[in-house]
């Protein structure tokens, strides 16, 4: 096992905490009609599926964190992001990424 880690390299969980309090900006990708079901606090809600065509509104400056439902189109925004030249991360799901926060 030690080669194998030392080979891949063993990933540390992302600690999106520490990543909020250095400016980190969270993304969430819902709907407009999800989002106002509920969401994080300070959260910037663009749909995914207008992610694209909106992407001037974000800060290349500052890393964001993607979140939705369950995390399949957080991390379809975040792949977007990243092809665009953002530095993102995968969040996943809306209400694990709260409960990671407080």
């Amino acid at each position: 096992m030690g080669l194998i880690s030392a080979l891949f390299g063993k990933k540390e969980p992302l600690d999106f905490k520490k990543l909020i309090n250095e400016g980190a900006i969270i993304l969430d990708v819902r709907t407009v009609a999800e989002f106002k079901g509920g969401h994080i606090k300070n959260a910037k809600n663009i749909a995914v599926q207008d992610l694209q065509s909106q992407l001037n509104i974000l800060d290349k400056n500052k890393i964001i964190i993607t979140c939705c439902a369950s995390g399949m189109r957080s991390a379809s925004a975040a792949s977007i992001l990243n092809k665009a030249g953002f530095s993102a991360y995968n969040g996943g799901g809306w209400q694990s990424l709260q409960r990671k926060l407080s």
